[in-house]
Parts: structure tokens; C-alpha cells; sequence
């Protein structure tokens, strides 16, 4: 059984179709990157995944559960699909530590110390433990993505799903979050990333989804993509992403 697979996924806004038929699959362990040109439909797809996105037609089950079924418990699910976003969305009221315990306590029931404990263990993990007791406002933006990173884990989710995690970010902090994620990689956390990080992508994943207009145009592993796409809309993309 596949962690993630999504069937003839199909999306409307009122009459304009933005996701197409949209079918891949995520298995156990595997890092999957979905590229493609602004407003191709990537965010919309990897955010029905998790049902934040609803969609109208096909099927989404993650782990055996179906995301579209009216009798699937959405908040329960989604506590165990870690969701990164492009801007972070951290508290800004709470401090770091606060931000990483209060899902802990509220949805898996957690005790206060014992959430505390696992969110400074993370902390450590992506490298910001002297910042536990700052606000959100007091770190940069890279460091306020690598807080969202330790927060998603510290539900214990069996899947990542990242949204474009450095597109907000200055270039300089890009590759302190992208080191984060190649670690998690690494250690066999099964992801899905949208994100324009070539580079990332070439090291870290095992298959890349390229889609334009809504579709998914190429769905082949990282070798193929990159070596030889096979549709002319995908070398296009490349021949621009990869140059400058």
C-alpha cells in the first residue's frame, strides 16, 4: 500500500478547472518533488492531499485512509500529515517552544512537559535550541521556516507535505532550511515537496512530478526527468530553471 496515492484527482473553482485527472502515487520512504511553471496547479494538488484543499472529483487516500470520504475524521488525519507552508504560519504571540508544544497537548493529548521535551529535542535537531524562549518576530526567516519544520515533526507525522518551503525565504537562508529537509530525507521520512530547488530535487528525490495547466505532465524518476524529459513543455522549463 502506497503512503500517499491520489487518483483522477479533479478540482473546480465555480467553472475553471485548475487540477486535471491528476494520478501519482507516494510510497514508504520516498521523496517526491512537483515542479512546474506558476499557477500549474502544484500547491492546489499537494493541498488537497491533506483535504485543505477540497476537490471535486477522484481520490486521495493516504496510509488507507480516504482524504474524500465524508466519514474520515480530517483533523485526526491531518495531525499525522505534517504540512509545511510558505510562510511559516507560526504564533507570533507565543514563543518557539509554545509554538511547538500547544498542537502537542491539544490534539495528541500530550502532558505539558512531556510536549515541551520532544520540542526542544527537535529544536536541536534542525539547530535552533538557544532560540526556544525568542518569538517568532526575533528570528530570521529561515530560522522561523526551520520552526515550522520541527513542529510539523513533533506530531510524529508519518508523512511530509512541504508547499513551496523556501519561496519566501532570502537566498542566503535558502539552503539552511533545504539542509533540514535533506536530513529528513535521508533518514527515510516519506515527502512531498513542491518547490522551484533543482538542486534539492536532484539530490534528495526519488521521483519528480512536473505538471503544467493543471495536469501532471511527466510523473518519472529524478534520472529521467532530468536527463531526458519527455514532453517539450518540460524541457522548456528545464532549459530556463537550469541555465541561469
Amino acid at each position: 500500500m502506497a503512503m500517499i496515492e491520489m487518483k483522477n484527482v479533479g478540482k473546480w473553482y465555480g467553472t475553471f478547472q485548475v487540477l486535471t485527472d491528476c494520478s501519482t502515487r507516494v510510497e514508504k520512504g520516498e521523496v517526491i518533488v512537483v515542479c512546474g511553471p506558476s499557477g500549474s496547479g502544484k500547491s492546489t494538488l499537494i493541498k488537497c492531499v491533506n483535504g485543505l484543499e477540497p476537490f471535486q472529483q477522484g481520490e486521495v487516500i493516504i496510509n488507507g485512509i480516504s482524504v474524500g470520504d465524508p466519514k474520515t475524521d480530517l483533523p485526526k488525519l491531518r495531525a499525522r500529515v505534517g504540512m509545511v507552508f510558505q510562510h511559516f504560519e507560526l504564533f507570533p504571540h507565543m514563543s518557539i517552544t509554545e509554538n511547538l508544544s500547544i498542537a502537542q497537548v491539544k490534539v495528541l493529548g500530550r502532558g505539558k512537559d512531556e510536549a515541551r521535551e520532544r520540542g526542544l529535542k527537535l529544536l536541536d535537531r534542525v539547530g535552533l535550541r538557544a532560540q526556544a524562549d525568542k518569538f517568532p518576530g526575533q528570528l530570521s526567516g529561515g530560522q522561523q521556516q526551520r520552526v515550522a519544520i520541527a513542529r510539523a515533526l513533533s506530531m510524529d507525522p508519518i508523512c511530509m507535505l512541504f508547499d513551496e518551503p523556501t519561496s519566501a525565504l532570502d537566498p542566503e537562508m535558502i539552503n539552511e532550511v533545504l539542509d533540514v529537509m535533506v536530513e529528513l530525507a535521508q533518514e527515510g521520512m516519506t515527502m512531498m515537496v513542491v518547490t522551484h530547488e533543482m538542486g534539492f530535487a536532484r539530490k534528495v528525490a526519488h521521483r519528480v512530478v512536473f505538471m503544467d495547466q493543471g495536469r501532471i505532465v511527466e510523473d518519472d524518476k529524478k534520472e529521467a526527468f532530468f536527463g531526458s524529459p519527455r514532453s517539450e513543455r518540460a524541457q522548456q522549463f528545464l532549459s530556463k530553471i537550469l541555465h541561469h
